[in-house]
Formats: C-alpha cells, structure tokens, sequence
C-alpha cells in the first residue's frame, strides 16, 4: 500500500506493508533518533509526534500515520538543541540512548503546560526508561531550563 505523510516538514511518500510500524517506516525515512527500546510500549524511546502529539512509534502502523503530520527529533532540531543542553549539564546524557524519546517528552510536557510542577514533570515522563542515570539529572535539567524559561521572559 501506498502512504503520504509530512515527515519533519517534508512530503515523504512510499510503498509500504499493511503491517509495517511508524517506527521502522521513519527509521528507513533516515530517522535515526526514533529507537528501538522494550517492543512493548512502555520505554518511550521510539516516541515522535503524530499530529502534533507524543505516540510511541513501536505501537502505530505506519498506514495510520497517512495523510498526517510526523515530527521526529530530527524536524524538532532548535527546541530540542535548547531543551538538551540542560539535560547535558546535568550529567544526565551518560549513555545517551533515552534522550530522543526523554527530549521529544519533554518537549511535549512543555507545550502542553509550560509550568508544570515538580509532581507532573515526574507524571508525565514516568514511561520513559533510562537504565543508567536514575532520573534526578533529567529532572534537575528540566526544573533548571524551565527556571532559565521564567528569566528569559518566555512561555515554553
């Protein structure tokens, strides 16, 4: 079957199997930072954006993703540049293999409510596994790029 979506602002279109997932259909598209985590939906590492909301990749057909708008890290460059650097500064990239799915997360988090508490930060990213860092480094780096958000004047 043949599908069209936007892909990070460009017009992808290809042949694809009826059963084949939005995850392997952007990672053949060159969308490398959508990765391959548990297969059961609950790490978050394949997470993109399917009309302007967070989806775990892992668990859409790529025909669902037809007609529609796809934003993976790779289309979200500049917020994700911004966001990431705190994470960095925190020491929480160790292994680095999270972020994609950490950032694009928390990229949602800060669209849909751009001064949640320390308690919805937790919510909200709690299906997002990293195995090597224990969560404090992402979390300090979000509470200290939202305080950096406050003194800059600007909503998320």
């Amino acid at each position: 079957m043949k599908i069209s979506m936007i892909l990070n602002g460009k017009k992808t279109e290809a042949e694809i199997d009826a059963d084949m997932l939005l995850i392997d259909f952007v990672r053949s598209q060159g969308c490398c930072s959508v990765k391959r985590g548990c297969e059961t939906s609950n790490c978050g590492l394949c997470t993109v954006f399917l009309e302007g909301k967070p989806v775990l990749s892992c668990s859409v057909l790529a025909a669902r993703a037809n007609g529609c708008k796809v934003d993976t890290l790779e289309g979200l460059q500049e917020e994700a540049e911004e966001f990431g650097s705190f994470i960095a500064g925190q020491g929480a990239e160790q292994c680095g293999f999270c972020n994609p799915g950490m950032i694009m997360n928390a990229i949602a988090l800060f669209r849909e409510n751009p001064d949640p508490s320390e308690e919805e930060i937790k919510e909200y990213l709690a299906g997002n596994l990293c195995r090597c860092s224990g969560y404090e480094g992402q979390l300090r780096g979000i509470l200290n790029f939202l305080a950096w958000k406050k003194q800059q004047g600007g909503a998320s």
